[in-house]
């Protein structure tokens, strides 16, 4: 049985924490260092960088770490696996070539995986495959040290690797998907290790060390982190990160389903969380892709109102506004945040923020026709008229779709560090998504006295985005306390803690190994994160909003 496998995470996103490489590099013992750089956002900015210069369309900033860091990896014998290459893997992997040979380091053989971009259809910017790990997998047993990547799954970061160090076959599911589940923990750097954790008030998160995940054989792995950083590993943070961005038990990918409602997590020391029992089925029978297109313009501008008669400052600004359009926009939307209070100290907290958004498919709709009019009501509205930053001309905007290809049409390959092309296969096998049966619920909590108390006084919280979709993956820390929840947190209760989900489509998928429930709500991101539909594009903090909520919570929970 070969030992475990030391994989440590980079990076979460394109413009992570620039010396993280360093740090992980040399704050202990790696065998490989992963760093992710895409998400939907990213990909759209790859695309327009790649407008400007053909030969663009990777991430700059990971090859500006490499001036250290690839030194650093060689030197201790780390194999850097990453995704940065975006819309040009083999670039970045021959602009890796070339630092190589100035930093005299010739002997680093860079390999990359390509294939994942598809015929961009009319009016799309980019579109591309998400792949999995077997390209990574390949590289490195073609003996690279450095493999670049484009869009392929997160996990497949930590996934890939570990089939190669293991020697892992494709139909191994159970394995292949406990390494799934330790790389969708690993991808999205310190939130698993309290970055952006609900119950950080009871640790130092200041600085949060970058996770490692010791990965065994069976697919079983022990999330840590290196001796010394900041920041903590325990079962709640690893929960919170399992729930980010999923939505039912089955979490699919292009090698494997992932069984989540197997998962277990237990303590295995200080900053040590054991993930076991992980299940795997074959793959679905399709491939995810994205599609990125410039959706239009937008423009916007944030008025503030203070002191008194907030709502009738609010509605004299948008009726003349609107009436000094000559050309209304094809979308136009006001949202008034209270943020002033009665009697306020100081003015910043007397006063009342009202936004102005505006969308159209020309330029001209939304630039100086919406910011001249805004600025010209600048002597001639409200008492203490001003806005948060002078208006702007508009700036493009972008849209994120999600659609789904035959992985025949996909031509999966690794670019080995000699140049031989190989081309990784489909799935031999396949396994249509269907829902999981409904598992049973635990016995509720006997009757008791109730007070009315925040939700997140007794269950954690971590939300986010999939294209226009929200996911808001709710957790109870003890027993008691999933007793109450499974029962009192239904799809139902959920739309009317939060009003901006009534009308949308929400459904609960109950994790009961976790003691947690995933929440999802179809829409409530518009066409997306770059779109920028609402305050909170992302829906990073509707779960800190719905923790926010008032319920009758059990005096004994609380």
């Amino acid at each position: 049985m070969r030992r475990p496998l030391r994989i440590g995470n980079a990076s979460g996103f394109y413009g992570d924490r620039f010396d993280a490489v360093r740090e992980m590099l040399t704050g202990g013992g790696l065998d490989v260092l992963t760093a992710d750089h895409l998400a939907e956002l990213t990909m759209l900015i790859l695309g327009r960088d790649r407008l400007k210069d053909p030969g663009l369309g990777y991430s700059k900033t990971f090859l500006r770490q490499m001036e250290e860091g690839l030194g650093l990896a060689h030197d201790r014998g780390v194999r850097i696996v990453t995704n940065a290459g975006g819309l040009n893997p083999a670039g970045l992997a021959d602009a890796l070539r070339a630092l190589a040979r100035r930093l005299g380091l010739p002997d680093v053989r860079v390999a990359h995986v390509e294939g994942d971009q598809l015929p961009v259809p009319d009016g799309a910017l980019t579109a591309n495959a998400y792949l999995g790990g077997a390209g990574i997998t390949a590289c490195l047993r073609a003996g690279a040290d450095v493999v670049v990547t484009g869009r392929v799954t997160d996990a497949a970061l930590v996934s890939g690797p570990a089939a190669w160090w293991f020697g892992w076959g494709p139909e191994e599911y159970d394995r292949l998907a406990g390494a799934v589940v330790a790389g969708h923990v690993l991808e999205c750097g310190t939130q698993a290790t309290g970055g952006n954790y609900a119950f950080f008030t009871r640790h130092d998160v200041r600085r949060p060390g970058f996770p490692v995940a010791e990965l065994h054989e069976d697919g079983s792995a022990v999330i840590t982190k290196h001796d010394g950083t900041g920041g903590v590993v325990d079962t709640g943070t690893v929960t919170a990160q399992l729930l980010y961005e999923t939505a039912g038990a089955r979490y699919a990918g292009p090698d494997v389903t992932a069984r989540l409602d197997t998962v277990r997590l237990d303590p295995d020391g200080p900053d040590r969380v054991r993930i076991s029992g992980v299940r795997g089925e074959e793959p679905p029978p399709t491939l995810k892709a994205g599609l990125t297109r410039l959706g239009g313009w937008r423009n916007e501008v944030v008025f503030v109102l203070t002191g008194l008669d907030v709502e009738a400052k609010a509605r004299l600004v948008r009726e003349q506004l609107e009436d000094a359009l000559t050309v209304r926009p094809a979308e136009l939307r006001w949202e008034l945040a209270r943020t002033d209070r009665p009697d306020a100290g100081t003015e910043e907290t007397a006063s009342a923020l009202l936004r102005l958004v505006v969308r159209d498919a020309d330029p001209g709709a939304v630039g100086r026709a919406v910011s001249g009019a805004a600025v010209e009501l600048a002597l001639g509205s409200y008492p203490g008229f001003h806005v948060t930053a002078p208006p702007g001309k508009g700036a493009p905007y972008g849209v994120f779709e999600a659609v789904y290809v035959d992985p025949g049409t996909v031509t999966h390959t690794a670019v080995l560090p000699d140049g031989e092309r190989l081309v990784v296969p489909p799935p031999v096998r396949t396994r249509p998504l269907e829902p999981v049966p409904r598992p049973p619920l635990p016995d509720p909590l006997p009757d008791g006295p109730v007070r009315r108390a925040p939700l997140g006084l007794v269950a954690g919280a971590r939300s986010g985005d999939k294209g226009g979709d929200a996911n808001i993956g709710v957790w109870a820390p003890t027993d008691a306390a999933w007793r109450w929840l499974a029962h009192a947190l239904t799809a139902d209760r959920l739309r009317a803690l939060l009003p901006e989900t009534d009308g949308l489509p929400v459904h609960r998928h109950v994790l009961p190994n976790l003691r947690a429930l995933n929440f999802t709500v179809t829409g409530l991101l518009g066409e997306g994160v770059a779109a920028q539909a609402r305050f909170d594009p992302q829906a990073k903090a509707l779960g800190e909003w719905l923790r926010a909520r008032h319920l009758d919570i059990p005096e004994a929970l609380l």
